[in-house]
């Protein structure tokens, strides 16, 4: 075994001298591969407590367990979502490379940030499943961001990860530029469970890139719970956060 580890010590040695570590966001030096700068890291607006227990969405100042108005005035499907940080800056440069610039490579330090910022939600899970993608937009983009990222954290957590558990059923239109109401619209019955036995029971980690204003999660959401999940907490790497927040 400890062969082993010093051989894995040398071959790292060896890819950083061939490959020098660099910043996840701006790609400038650094003495750990799949990490951030200061400035970069400084750039990105990290959410946590104090927020909604049940959307996630961030407070000024609130006790713990507190609900926002608008989960308390509709209760979503889903029982909990958490995002590693705002979407802006760092965030949105990171996910736009990695969803649309072919940098799989920013995966695993992604996952990793993901894993950090929702602990208890990934302690309870059983079964780690991505927003699925409708195959003419998979076929187009080539992978499935969610997807990648669902590996990447049940992997690295040891989680049973189930990729193709929902399907999109129908290839609705983007969600760019649409309200709450338009979106709830759109994504309405567009998924589907494939296996419901595999979901009967489960509590259910659901993964996705970006919480806007949680159509998509909901429409999921009802999904699994249709098919026999006992629970799904949504986790994202990023939601857009309201002017208007508590």
């Amino acid at each position: 075994m400890d062969l082993m580890m010093a051989a894995r010590r040398l071959c790292r040695v060896a890819l950083d001298f061939v490959l020098p570590p660099s910043c996840l966001g701006c790609a400038g030096p650094l003495d750990r591969p799949g990490a951030l700068c200061p400035a970069c890291w400084g750039d990105m607006q990290f959410l946590g407590e104090p927020c909604c227990a049940c959307c996630g969405h961030p407070f000024v100042l609130a006790p713990d367990g507190a609900t926002c108005a608008g989960c308390l005035a509709r209760p979503p499907a889903f029982d909990r979502a958490r995002a590693v940080a705002a979407y802006g800056g760092t965030m949105r440069r990171l996910i736009l490379a990695f969803k649309h610039g072919d940098r799989l490579d920013l995966c695993r330090g992604l996952a990793t940030l993901m894993i950090g910022a929702d602990a208890a939600g990934l302690a309870q899970a059983t079964l780690v499943v991505p927003v699925p993608l409708h195959d003419r937009r998979l076929l187009h983009r080539r992978y499935n961001q969610a997807a990648e990222l669902a590996r990447a954290i049940g992997q690295r957590a040891g989680r049973r990860v189930c990729v193709d558990l929902l399907r999109r059923t129908k290839a609705t239109r983007s969600q760019g530029g649409l309200g709450r109401r338009g979106r709830l619209d759109n994504v309405a019955g567009a998924f589907a469970v494939a296996r419901p036995a595999q979901a009967k029971d489960a509590h259910v980690l659901l993964i996705d890139d970006v919480m806007t204003t949680g159509a998509t999660a909901e429409a999921c959401a009802r999904a699994l719970k249709a098919a026999g999940a006992r629970s799904v907490a949504v986790l994202t790497l990023a939601r857009v956060v309201r002017a208007d927040s508590p």
